[in-house]
């Protein structure tokens, strides 16, 4: 919890290194152009989604989403996290144990100082995600803490 709490408090971000972009760093079957993107994403969107930034804790209204449903990528639609295996980690970002088959990427990111990660992003598009940390629940273990602006929800129809 302690390593959560640190993360979550912006104190690390004093140590971050800027210069990496998930949107530089592979071959997507969706690809845009960088006016193409900022043209349908807003500047919080368009640094999160393609130069790795991080929103605000506690500002997604994903966050406090409970209703049966998927999430889908924001920048391309494709379903990423069922409901189901969404959990309050209390960190203040919509949290998952599990994403659907083939849905996310991963890579090592090294932006922290004294700390690696694992970053996470759409596997369609490469739109940067979140992380993924080994302190979620079962029956996974993991927990994939995501930024809200990355995503959208569609709820299950009733």
């Amino acid at each position: 919890m302690l390593r959560r709490n640190f993360l979550a408090s912006g104190a690390a971000l004093a140590f971050a290194r800027p210069g990496f972009s998930a949107a530089s760093d592979g071959k997507f079957e969706i690809t845009r152009t960088e006016a193409e993107w900022r043209a349908m994403l807003t500047d919080t969107e368009y640094a999160v989604m393609r130069e790795e930034d991080t929103e605000k804790p506690f500002t997604s209204p994903l966050n406090d989403e409970k209703r049966a449903g998927v999430f889908h990528c924001k920048g391309c639609d494709l379903p990423l996290y069922d409901a189901k295996t969404k959990f309050d980690s209390g960190t203040g970002w919509p949290s998952f144990y599990d994403s659907l088959p083939d849905a996310i990427g991963t890579k090592e990111d090294r932006k922290l100082l004294f700390y690696v990660r694992t970053e996470c992003h759409c596997s369609r598009c490469g739109s940067h995600l979140g992380h993924i940390f080994d302190d979620g629940p079962a029956p996974t273990g993991k927990r994939h803490c995501l930024n809200g602006v990355s995503l959208t929800f569609t709820p299950e129809a009733a």
